[in-house]
């Protein structure tokens, strides 16, 4: 389960001196809304907690799973750029526009037990596969396998390599 929210002033604080090395790692940038919480922790109202991100990300992998991977870089995009409290309900409403999500249903189930019961598992699967930080590649080959592929930061060029490494694994595996 995950842990009790707390406020960002620590996070904050330690982003202040990391968030440059990550624009200059990734070249993406970091919005000036969510920058103001990080160079204002004693004025910000967060709180952050992935729980409703989760419960979000649950409801939409039923109406688009292929697309997970897109409406995921939506709400880090929600989040990291455009400064959003992704805690709040009302962060969530352009994304359910851009994806057409039925608006009422969406809300009913970002609210609802069953969901929260299926995004805690999804954090239960996470804490088992051994993945302790943000962001992470892991590609599942069966139903208990799955190899690590990334942690942290990695460029495309190392991840397609190492893609196509354990493509080759299980390749001779079969043969």
């Amino acid at each position: 389960m995950p842990e009790q929210p707390t406020h960002f002033a620590p996070m904050a604080r330690y982003i202040q001196t990391a968030y440059k090395r990550v624009e200059d790692t990734t070249g993406i940038k970091f919005g000036e809304d969510f920058l103001w919480h990080v160079f204002h922790p004693d004025e910000t109202d967060w709180f952050p907690d992935s729980t409703k991100s989760a419960i979000a990300m649950c409801i939409f992998k039923e109406y688009h799973p292929e697309k997970a991977i897109f409406f995921a870089s939506d709400l880090q995009h929600a989040l990291n750029f455009e400064g959003r409290d992704l805690t709040d309900d009302e962060a969530y409403r352009h994304l359910v526009h851009k994806w057409n999500l039925p608006e009422e249903e969406f809300y009913t189930k970002l609210k609802s037990e069953e969901y929260k019961e299926k995004a805690y598992y999804e954090f239960a699967l996470v804490k088992q596969l051994q993945v302790t930080g943000f962001p992470a590649v892991l590609m599942q080959v069966t139903d208990s396998k799955f190899f690590l592929l990334a942690s942290g930061f990695t460029d495309y060029e190392t991840l397609k390599r190492r893609i196509e490494k354990v493509l080759d694994e299980i390749g001779a595996e079969v043969k």
